[in-house]
This record gives structure tokens, C-alpha cells and sequence, in this order.
């Protein structure tokens, strides 16, 4: 299969914006009304590490009969990993399923089982870079047909590279796989990437922090495990009230055709044309504003 950027068509409510995509556990099926509940963008069904290794049929068997009864509503799944004898299963229950809109697929180290993957289910994909081999094929794994957005998993990803947890040379390594994924992204013409999991499940300010730094490096939303997490992810991933106002004014000003002119005493150019129109963008999709007027888009 020819690599494109692109897939030919989408499902009608596949999410142009994906702020937080919570995972819910598939042996917990019961467990998905209450994750929509909680407000994310992208609800992720998960039969890989949420699932234990002798309950995999099971937790497909119990998803298949939550969505027999579940009338309207679609989700994402996370697949076990490619070089999982669990992948092949994975791939033909989530093809049977109108409910299931899209597969995120862990631990992707090549473009193979991404192209496999699509001419099986003919789902859109979100593949997970969670290994060495994963970060050095990242510029074939983004250019895939199918690939809508890329994701990170640190933790995992920590480990393939024995990193020690929580030193700052760690961090560095990190970030230059975040850049990775921001750079192999907007090339391929994908959708900004998902941020790797906050540990940290009650601690706001944890959460706060590491969801504005993943915004300001250019990712578009993040993964998260819990509920608590939604709301301070959205905010920090939803432009506020000062900075929309800020938007609104600058698209005003340039609507009289002025190559360059000035909003509170500061030039106006094309590329501060432009990042109005990104918020405001922004703004449109999510249908609010986030409630602080703290940080910056």
C-alpha cells in the first residue's frame, strides 16, 4: 500500500480536535458511560495494558456485547502491540464494530502493521512511539496512509532507553523525542500529536504543569488515566478569554487590508495574523474558552 498522509475519507464525528483522550479499561465496560461523563474528547478503549494477558478474549467478549447494547456513541480502541498474538484478534473485532471509530496501535516500530492494520479494520489510526526503534522510523510511521495522529508513550519509552525516572537528563532525552514527534507531524501533514500519560491522578498543579509545557512545545491535546485529569488538561489546550479577545481584535484590524498595523501599541504582521487565527480556530472546535486567563497558545 502506497504511503500517503492522508486517509481518503474519515468517520463523520472523528474529532478535529483531541484535547485529552481518556483510556477506560475494556474488561470495565461499565466504566464507559462514566468516562464520557467525565468530558474528554476521545474515549480510548484499552485491550492492551489495562487488560491482563489471559483476559484478552474476554475483554473483547465483553466489549462486543456493551456495544450490542450501547445505541448510539463511538470510541477509539488501543490494540494490543503488532508483534502481539493478541493483534490479529484485535484488528478483526474492532473491523465488525461501526462503534469503534479508530485503533490506537502501541508500541509501533515500523510502517507494516500500520498498513496492515488499515486494509484490515479501514479505521483511521493513532499509532503510539514508545520505543527506540519506534523514534527512529517515526518519519515513515507519520507518512503511512491512514495515520491520523501520532502519540507518545514516555514511560515505556523510558525504559527501551534505560532512562533513569525523574532526573533531568532523562527529561532531555524526552524532549527531543517530543520534538520528534511535533516535527514528524506537521511534515506528514498529520494532526498534532498526543502528549505521553501525567503519573499523577489528584495533583492539579502536576497535571497543569505538564499539560501546559506539552502545549507550548506544539502538541495538540494529551493522554490521560483518570477522570481528574480532563478538566486541567482542556484548560491548559483551550484558549482563554484574554487571548480569544486578543484574537478577535488583531482578525478585526487586519480586516481593512493594512499590510502591517498596530493592536495595543505592537506591530501587527502576517505571522501575528495567522496565530489569531489559530486561536480562534481553536476556540471554534472546543466550543469554549478555558476558564484562566494564565498561559499562552
Amino acid at each position: 500500500m502506497a504511503p500517503s498522509s492522508k486517509i481518503s475519507s474519515e468517520p463523520a464525528d472523528f474529532p478535529r480536535v483531541a484535547r485529552s483522550a481518556l483510556f477506560v479499561p475494556a474488561v470495565n465496560t461499565d466504566r464507559i458511560p462514566k468516562a464520557f461523563a467525565s468530558g474528554p474528547d476521545v474515549v480510548v478503549v484499552d485491550l492492551e495494558d489495562a487488560v491482563a494477558a489471559d483476559a484478552k478474549q474476554a475483554a473483547r467478549d465483553a466489549l462486543a456485547l456493551f456495544l450490542a447494547e450501547r445505541p448510539t456513541g463511538g470510541f477509539w480502541v488501543r490494540t494490543n502491540a503488532p508483534d502481539s498474538k493478541h493483534f490479529e484478534k484485535d484488528l478483526a473485532f474492532c473491523a465488525e464494530q461501526a462503534l469503534i471509530l479508530g485503533l490506537m496501535i502501541p508500541k509501533t516500530e515500523h510502517p507494516d502493521p500500520l498498513n496492515h492494520a488499515l486494509a484490515k479494520s479501514g479505521k483511521p489510526l493513532w499509532p503510539l512511539i514508545e520505543s527506540a526503534q519506534g523514534l527512529a522510523s517515526i518519519s515513515t510511521i507519520a507518512a503511512v496512509r491512514g495515520v491520523e495522529r501520532l502519540g507518545i508513550g514516555a514511560i515505556d519509552l523510558a525504559l527501551d532507553l534505560d532512562l533513569i525516572d525523574g532526573h533531568a537528563g532523562a527529561q532531555a532525552i524526552l524532549d527531543q523525542a517530543n520534538y520528534a514527534l511535533v516535527l514528524h507531524s506537521k511534515l506528514a501533514g498529520l494532526a498534532p500529536p498526543l502528549a505521553g500519560i501525567c503519573p499523577a491522578i489528584r495533583d492539579i498543579d502536576m497535571i497543569t504543569r505538564d499539560a501546559e509545557r506539552a502545549r507550548a512545545m506544539g502538541f495538540g491535546g494529551m493522554l490521560c488515566i483518570h477522570p481528574a485529569q480532563i478538566e486541567p488538561v482542556h484548560r491548559a489546550f483551550t484558549p482563554t478569554n484574554a487571548q480569544v479577545d486578543w484574537a478577535r481584535r488583531i482578525i478585526a484590524g487586519s480586516a481593512g487590508g493594512h499590510g502591517a498595523f498596530q493592536v495595543d501599541g505592537e506591530m501587527v504582521d502576517a505571522p501575528i495574523i495567522e496565530r489569531a487565527r489559530r486561536i480562534l480556530s481553536r476556540s471554534d472546535v472546543s466550543g469554549k474558552v478555558a476558564s484562566s486567563d494564565q498561559g499562552g497558545l
